[in-house]
């Protein structure tokens, strides 16, 4: 019985441990090719400065691909602020969100590396790095990297939202962060995503007004996940149910109650072959 319970047991927590480190890995790959692809539509290449417009829509389709792609193995959160927004939400556990945002950092470096290894030397200049327009203010540029991830987040939360739809929030979620860079380019280059930001900045060593790009989106999606999930559509979980998902517990619990199952279907199964050889006898 204690052999059953301890091979139960490890079977749930590989099964656990996979899960997680595909989610992971989904992470890293979508931060890396949205930082590529993003990144490298602002490059200034003499013949060909990119448009406002260009860098927006670039954003947006890169956004809608990778969404596409990765938001059913992690979600698509590729951004820390939403990371931490669904963490308040109470939609994530604490270990999961920092393996989340450790994989996002290391996704837009490695994304950001490859693009600078493939960029001519002379066409590479401040390489995106995200920098505050000279007329505009610290606590402005914050302000509008506040405002820029809050409307970000609520459309994230709204897009994935199972009582609200149940279709892929791709287009809508790039839709959104194309809104803010046709607004957000002319103040902050418009980051809305640390992770987007610190790959930039890790390459060319640029940190100079660094924390305004963690600052503003971090708090931003603190507030849109308080609206979200405590004005506009409160969820009923109880304050056990919320620390069970903070810690990890229910994701252990979400994996034993598939387990039961099986094993019910399983006994039925054979209680059924069972009874078709006693018929047959």
């Amino acid at each position: 019985m204690e052999s059953g319970r301890r091979s139960l047991a490890k079977t749930l927590v590989c099964r656990l441990c996979t899960t997680i480190s595909k989610a992971v890995f989904a992470e890293f790959l979508a931060t890396g090719l949205y930082v590529f692809f993003g990144v490298g539509s602002a490059l200034r290449w003499p013949l060909a400065l990119p448009s406002m417009l260009q860098v927006a829509i670039t954003f947006n389709l890169a956004t809608a691909v990778i969404v596409q792609i990765t938001w059913k193995a992690s979600g698509a959160h590729v951004n820390p602020a939403v990371t931490l927004a669904f963490l308040v939400g109470s939609q994530i556990s604490l270990p999961r969100a920092v393996a989340y945002v450790a994989a996002q950092l290391a996704g837009a470096t490695a994304g950001a590396a490859l693009l600078y290894g493939v960029t001519p030397g002379d066409i590479r200049d401040t390489f995106g790095v995200n920098v505050v327009r000279s007329s505009v203010s610290t606590g402005q540029a914050v302000a509008v990297e506040l405002v820029l991830t809050l409307q970000l987040v609520l459309c994230v939360f709204a897009s994935t939202d199972s009582r609200q739809t149940t279709g892929s929030p791709a287009a809508t979620i790039g839709a959104s962060v194309a809104v803010g860079h046709l607004i957000g380019i002319y103040f902050t280059g418009c980051s809305m995503n640390p992770a987007r930001s610190f790959g930039s900045a890790v390459i060319v060593g640029k940190f100079a007004v660094h924390w305004i790009f963690w600052v503003g989106p971090l708090t931003g999606a603190v507030l849109a996940s308080l609206i979200y999930n405590f004005i506009l559509f409160p969820d009923t979980k109880t304050l056990a149910q919320r620390l069970a998902i903070l810690t990890g517990t229910a994701e252990v619990q979400e994996v034993e109650g598939v387990e039961p199952q099986k094993k019910e279907s399983q006994s039925s199964s054979e209680d059924t072959e069972m009874e078709n050889v006693c018929q047959v006898a």
